[in-house]
Order: structure tokens, then sequence, then C-alpha cells
């Protein structure tokens, strides 16, 4: 198990060049059980990415090109009346699988966004009063362009809060850009990579997640910077920018996300780096902001980190 993301890792850095930090934080929401959005304007990688992640994995796949007409049935399918049989047959959509990518999300309307809240939320899928569950273990990657970009959709906060992260995939360096077209020059590496792990490790790299140990101060630290969040959303006067703070919910993300890096970092416990590797990724889309854009909300928790005091401990096991 120990080499387990180790191996999923390399298998990704075959085909992507210079996302160290990102593979590592796709990496912990894929052991702490949460979905990911990767944001961030077109052509940086972001669906390769995904797709090189699910190529790593045993795991069934499917894929939703997220457009203006696109219909919730679309997503989570639908039941039509079957003449052979003389009755309704539901047909399952696209959502029933385990590794699903979300291709460009904020294309779509609302209405199908939110198709995938109770899926993504709460592990199931209901249609026509029947609910059903997709596959286990069931991870979402999104994609989505900058809500400034012509005919996008910003994801409603219900929506948001239910990814473990949001990612933005950054610019590569002169000599990573490079790399890239060395690489790419007589070859598609995505087109050759294999999968390095089964569905039962993905489950049992879960679970062994929910073990990795948090010191009792270092949960403290947790609840301290969410709270102060909360603080923000509570301030007045002309200069408020954040409506509300982060909700409990992302106070148990902060803690899952901070295991699951620990685990990408081949330790058992976590550390006080690792919470703060994952506090914006975690912490930022889940702050309502009335006029803060989502860079000044990154900036936010920042300075939550800064003027937060860590504390000093040994942090292994006991």
């Amino acid at each position: 198990m120990n080499d387990l993301l180790p191996r999923i890792k390399e298998n990704v850095s075959q085909v992507i060049i210079g996302k160290e930090s990102v593979i590592d934080l796709l990496l912990t929401a894929l052991a702490a059980g949460g979905h990911v959005l990767l944001e961030d304007v077109p052509g940086t990688g972001k669906t390769v990415l995904a797709k090189s992640l699910a190529k790593s994995m045993d795991l069934a796949f499917g894929r939703i090109q997220f457009t203006p007409d696109l219909l919730p049935s679309d997503v989570t399918g639908l039941s039509y009346y079957n003449q052979e049989k003389g009755a309704f047959v539901f047909k399952e959509g696209p959502v029933f699988t385990n590794l699903l990518l979300a291709d460009e999300i904020n294309r779509a309307t609302p209405r199908t966004q939110s198709s995938l809240l109770e899926c993504m939320g709460e592990g199931q899928v209901t249609v026509d009063g029947v609910t059903r569950t997709p596959g286990e273990p069931f991870f979402v990657i999104a994609t989505q362009n900058p809500v400034e970009t012509l005919g996008c959709y910003p994801l409603p906060e219900a929506q948001m809060d239910r990814f473990l992260m949001r990612i933005g995939m950054g610019s590569l360096t002169a000599g990573e850009e490079r790399q890239m077209i060395d690489r790419y020059i007589t070859a598609q590496p995505l087109e050759h990579i294999a999968p390095v792990c089964t569905r039962e490790e993905i489950l049992a790299l879960r679970d062994s997640c929910k073990d990795i140990y948090v010191h009792a101060d270092l949960r403290d630290y947790i609840v301290s910077l969410v709270q102060g969040t909360r603080k923000y959303g509570a301030s007045s006067g002309s200069s408020r920018t954040i409506a509300e703070g982060v909700s409990p919910r992302g106070t148990l993300a902060l803690l899952r996300a901070a295991q699951g890096y620990a685990m990408v970092q081949g330790r058992d416990f976590v550390a006080p780096e690792d919470i703060k590797a994952v506090a914006v990724p975690v912490l930022a889309h889940r702050m309502i902001a009335e006029t803060a854009r989502a860079e000044e909300k990154e900036s936010l928790i920042r300075g939550l980190l800064n003027s937060i005091a860590l504390p000093t401990e040994d942090w292994t096991r006991p």
C-alpha cells in the first residue's frame, strides 16, 4: 500500500510535465474520498491530467462534455417505456461509473450542473423516485474555465461546496514548455499509459486515509483556521467582501485533505505543513463572497495561515 500513490504519480508524470504540486493535490483528494474542480483557462492541460489519472487506475471511467443544451437526464439517466417488456426501463447515465470526468462543467446551465449534486454529496442518484448508487469508489474530476469566459455559468455555492478542492493548473516555465514539445513531438504519451492499480487497492487506500493520525493540537489548529474565515464573514462595513465563512462541511474537508496529503508525503501522521499545503484549495472556494474574486479569497486564507500561530509538537503517532 505504501507504494500505491507513488506508482500512480509516476504514471501520470509520463504525460503531465511540471505539475507536481497539482498531481499531489489530485492524489490527496483521491485518497481522502473527495471530488476535485480543476480550474484554469483553456489549453492548460486540465482534461489531459484527468484522463491520465483515470487511465492509471483500473476503474470504470465515464466522461460528460458539458454544453449549454445538456439536460439533467443526460447526466443521471432516464426511464423509458420498453414495448417488448411492457414496462418502464431505466437507462443509466454516465454518472454510473467509478471515475467521472465532468468536462467544462460551467458551460452547462445551473439546472444541469445541479444534477451531479446528490451523487457527489451522498453517493446516490434519485430518478423518478427511485434511488440508485453509482460505482464504488466514486470520484468526480470536474474542469471549468474562468467564469469571465464567454458562455460560462458560475457554479452555485451548494455545488462548489461539494468539491473537496478547487485547484488551478497554472502555467509552465520556459524549460517545462520545451520539455513538453520534446515529449510530444513524435508521440502521444496519453495513449500508452496503462493501469498501475486496481479498484480494491483504491478502496483500501481510502480506508487507510481515515486512520492517519492527527494530533489534538492540530485539530485545534484546523478549527482556528475555519473559525477565522467566519470572522471575515461576520465583519461589517463598506470594506466587507465575504458574506459567509467556511461551513462545518469545510472543517471536515480540511481534516480529510490533510490526512490525504500526509499519505501522499508517505507519512502515517499529519504535520502542520500538510494543513498549510491544502488550506487554500480546500477553504477558499467555500467562502461565499459579496464582491471578492477567487484570488482575493485565496489571499484571505493565506493571511489566516500567516496570522495563526502554528503549534510545535511531536506529531508522530503515540
